[in-house]
């Protein structure tokens, strides 16, 4: 095998991630839709997987759907409030029967094990019980919402037993009050409520579209809980996000990161491998939210020379980029900048001081899976921004074959008697380099 697939080279990136996710609380919410979809089958896979690495799981299943057509069904209309169904006492009891019947389809998915399939030799426990306590939601607006309730208490501890003896746990949207009383719950709110309570390192929410689309129907890949907040008016602006249960997972994601829970997914079921997509591949498949910076431009330390290194030896070999040796890039690390990508050297660039007056900026480099997304204009905007606190008034390049990139971004040519006294002394008339400059 000269030329090794592209899934072996996958899969040994993804080591980094399988060494990150391993003993850690994912909570997982299986809305009724994704149960219903053809893709599911491939979710449980991919769940086992995860299970099968180490990954602590907790799944929070819901039923909207099936409950919508089982009232249909005997005739009971359903009504809403704010997007909380009403649940009175006749539609409690098919509700229940629904969860029922839903949660053992669920369990005899994981109990699956037949030869020459994913689930072979899984042996997955699951675990269910009244881990919720809930109270009722009472009359919001003069509306009395009987038995529709709201989480009262999660009881972290029996769940993390469970877990610690390598049992997956299974909730659904029914709680349970002390006195007795079965209520009807929102599957998000017990989904977040539950990754909050674990201090769950993930909530993962599945959704029937590719993530989370701005007011442009563009898909935003991250965004912080606050920008999260600013997304969540255009998703609520449509009512089909309501009905489908985007609007809830998008409010769901934004509860769970203003607390203890790093980072929410929001992931479409519709699509097989979306899960494994998300969670081990540096862009994903769908939108995170989080409080971390999963992008960082900054300065370079000496433990970003193996990265750089990586990064820019496509280009020493293609002659676009003088080789440097590592020796001399350790001595030169202070004048360089990174982008910084989930742990990767996606980009850099260096600004070295020509005199008291003028910056060279030099050894522009972006990850060939990155090119053509801004981060080349990015890095130039940070460097001369640099190079304006440095004091410097101008800067120049050399370079051999992105002169028109440069011209585009305000550069014009000079000669190289034009350049700074120290740079014409080091000039390499042999890769007969062109010379542009740009004022700041």
């Amino acid at each position: 095998m000269k030329n090794p697939p592209q899934y072996i080279d996958w899969f040994r990136n993804s080591s980094s991630y399988i060494n990150a996710h391993r003993k850690k609380v994912f909570v997982v919410l299986l809305p009724g839709e994704a149960l219903a979809h053809s893709n599911f089958n491939n979710i449980v896979h991919d769940i086992t997987l995860l299970h099968s690495l180490g990954v602590k799981l907790v799944l929070v299943h819901g039923a909207r759907p099936q409950i919508n057509a089982a009232l249909e069904g005997a005739g009971i209309e359903s009504t809403y409030h704010k997007g909380l169904r009403i649940t009175d006492a006749i539609s409690l009891q098919i509700i229940k029967q629904i969860i029922g019947a839903l949660s053992i389809d669920v369990e005899a998915l994981f109990s699956m094990g037949l030869a020459n399939s994913p689930m072979h030799g899984a042996d997955i426990k699951l675990a269910r019980g009244n881990f919720i306590t809930a109270r009722p939601l009472g009359v919001l607006d003069g509306i009395d919402h009987a038995l529709t309730g709201m989480v009262r208490k999660v009881n972290a501890m029996a769940i993390q037993q469970h877990l610690d003896r390598n049992n997956i746990v299974v909730l659904s949207n029914l709680g349970y009050s002390p006195t007795g009383e079965v209520f009807n719950l929102s599957p998000e709110e017990v989904a977040t409520e539950t990754a909050i309570a674990l201090n769950a390192e993930k909530l993962i929410l599945f959704i029937p579209q590719n993530g989370i689309m701005d007011s442009s129907g563009h898909m935003v890949s991250t965004l912080s809980p606050a920008s999260a907040q600013e997304v969540l008016v255009a998703v609520e602006s449509r009512d089909e996000n309501k009905a489908n249960g985007v609007a809830q997972a998008l409010n769901a994601a934004i509860a769970a990161c203003r607390h203890n829970v790093r980072r929410s997914h929001l992931i479409n079921f519709e699509q097989n491998g979306a899960l494994i997509e998300e969670l081990f591949t540096r862009d994903g498949s769908g939108t995170l939210v989080s409080k971390d910076n999963f992008e960082e431009l900054r300065p370079a330390s000496i433990e970003d020379v193996g990265g750089i290194l990586e990064l820019i030896k496509p280009l020493e070999d293609a002659g676009v980029l003088v080789h440097r040796s590592r020796e001399l890039l350790e001595a030169e690390i202070s004048f360089f900048f990174v982008i910084e990508r989930e742990g990767m050297i996606i980009a850099c660039a260096a600004l070295y001081p020509l005199d008291s007056t003028c910056g060279e900026i030099a050894c522009i480099a972006i990850h060939k899976d990155y090119q053509d997304s801004g981060r080349g204009e990015h890095l130039l905007g940070a460097l001369e921004a640099h190079a304006r606190k440095s004091g410097f008034t101008n800067v120049i390049v050399l370079t051999t074959q992105t002169t028109h990139w440069f011209l585009e971004k305000g550069f014009t040519p000079i000669g190289v008697a034009d350049l700074p006294e120290k740079k014409q002394r080091m000039y390499n008339y042999q890769r007969n380099s062109k010379a542009l400059r740009k004022p700041l």
